[in-house]
């Protein structure tokens, strides 16, 4: 407890004062080349329009602890080590570690299963276990409702959890379910009689010195908020405020994801994980343990709430990503190299996923030097839309001609399609549907997306032209069942 106090108080002190113990040791020695190079590396992702924050920590030594770009790009407000980000699925790792405080205190057990929590459990699930549901092994589906903010009672979401098919049997493989770390969360509120969120604060987050971590109960201040853009585009506003707004958690969301917290935050709850102060050591070793390997042809591990690599140099890398497709937070925690990395960003793109692994390989190769973030393709492509003059009917041509080359795969052109479609923009949905069709003719699935498109246009002609197209190229394809009925419902769902 002593050493984790001593290491808070000098990154706090780092943080209240105008330069950090890094910043006076930029000329200095192979830490300061090593910051000099991870700043030049975001400073040109910012320059390009990509924000982030960033933390770089090396055996106690604070290389990096900077924000890039813009938390708020209406206001002008600047990202900083402070700013309130949603981490996603990051939150996996306190629902795992909340579960196994209840271990430690014996009031679960690992192999507990789902009939000595809920009632009238389904026979084929009856046997699911705690560690199962900790390593998604469990067979659940990944996840059910009308997404993050689809406020299900709660009798009604887990009965309807509890009746859905099971992927595979219990234990026999991995299949990452968001569901299944509800299920945790609702265990946890069951068994500790205290809601999910209140658990978490008092036994987790108070204990780690975290004041800025959570849904509901931290004190924000709002010009700290980072407001999210979709496409790294559009502002959608900061998933702060519409929690405190709604003023409770949908269980879509609640122990897989959602969680906001800041770069100081997360860097004080990992100090209480290296020095044991939230779990005993064998518990901390238990956490981080890999247990399941995650797919076939793949060399990561699932752990509880965490995966498990081993890095180039034969090192354990212990980390997971979080998103909704707007933020996106990693967390590396390299623990034999006593390293630990966090990226942050309210603007997420494609190109933004492997930033902290980028400058993992940074900080362990001084010869590394990765290509500059840019500019996401999707973001050029929907911005050069956006900014069109020219009759909507040319737009497919306008934006192969500027993009000619670049749009190598269709998912690009189909997932921006769906946006627009989302913001009921349909005609110009339609465009990217069809150039998509144009550049890849033989995909029955951008077919399907084509057709569907058209039906929402009330063109019901058109519509089920492509979906026959799309079951004369695929007649298996994911989505050919539903097809299948639109065709000989001549457009009817």
């Amino acid at each position: 407890m002593k050493m984790l106090l001593v290491r808070i108080l000098i990154f706090l002190i780092s943080m209240g004062t105008s330069v950090s113990y890094a910043q006076m040791d930029e000329n200095k020695g192979s830490s300061g080349l090593l910051k000099n190079r991870i700043n030049s590396y975001l400073s040109v992702g910012a320059s390009n329009g990509c924000p982030g924050s960033v933390l770089v920590v090396k055996e106690g030594e604070i290389i990096l602890n900077k924000g890039y770009g813009l938390a708020n790009r209406e206001e002008r407000i600047v990202i900083s080590p402070s700013t309130v980000f949603d981490i996603g699925s990051v939150t996996k790792q306190f629902t795992a570690t909340a579960i196994l405080k209840l271990v430690a205190w014996n009031k679960v057990k690992l192999t507990d299963n789902l009939g000595a929590f809920f009632k009238e459990v389904p026979e084929d699930k009856q046997a699911i276990t705690i560690h199962q549901l900790l390593t998604h092994s469990a067979g659940l589906t990944d996840f059910i409702g009308a997404g993050d903010f689809d406020h299900i009672p709660t009798s009604v979401f887990f009965k309807e959890l509890l009746d859905t098919k099971l992927l595979h049997k219990p234990g026999s493989k991995y299949k990452y379910s968001n569901s299944g770390y509800s299920i945790l969360a609702r265990i946890i509120e069951i068994v500790s009689g205290k809601e999910y969120e209140d658990f978490l604060d008092m036994y987790l987050f108070q204990p780690s010195g975290m004041t800025q971590t959570g849904y509901l109960k931290p004190n924000w201040d709002k010009n700290k908020y980072a407001i999210g853009y979709q496409l790294n585009l559009f502002p959608i506003g900061a998933m702060a405020a519409r929690y405190k707004k709604e003023g409770k958690i949908s269980w879509v969301l609640k122990g897989n994801g959602g969680l906001n917290s800041t770069q100081e935050d997360m860097y004080k709850w990992y100090l209480a994980l290296t020095t044991n102060n939230i779990l005993p050591k064998e518990l901390t070793k238990l956490l981080t343990t890999p247990h399941i390997l995650e797919y076939e042809d793949d060399t990561s591990y699932y752990a509880y709430g965490w995966a498990i690599f081993k890095t180039d140099r034969n090192t354990k890398k212990i980390s997971h990503n979080g998103s909704n497709g707007i933020f996106f937070h990693d967390f590396i925690w390299l623990p034999e190299e006593d390293t630990v990395i966090l990226f942050f960003t309210n603007g997420y793109t494609g190109n933004l996923m492997n930033t902290a692994w980028e400058i993992e390989r940074m900080v362990f190769d001084s010869s590394y030097t990765p290509e500059a973030i840019k500019e996401d393709l999707s973001t050029s492509v929907m911005k050069y839309a956006q900014n069109y003059n020219g009759q909507l009917e040319a737009l497919p041509q306008a934006i192969e001609q500027e993009f000619k080359g670049e749009i190598k795969a269709p998912y690009l052109l189909n997932n921006l399609g769906y946006y627009l479609l989302s913001e009921k923009r349909k005609k110009m949905a339609l465009a990217f549907f069809k150039l998509n069709t144009s550049l890849f003719p033989k995909e029955s699935n951008i077919w399907d997306s084509l057709g569907e498109c058209y039906l929402k246009l009330r063109n019901t002609k058109k519509g089920v032209a492509a979906y026959k197209k799309a079951l004369l190229l695929d007649s298996d394809y994911p989505n050919a069942a539903m097809a299948e009925r639109i065709v000989k419902n001549n457009g009817s769902f």
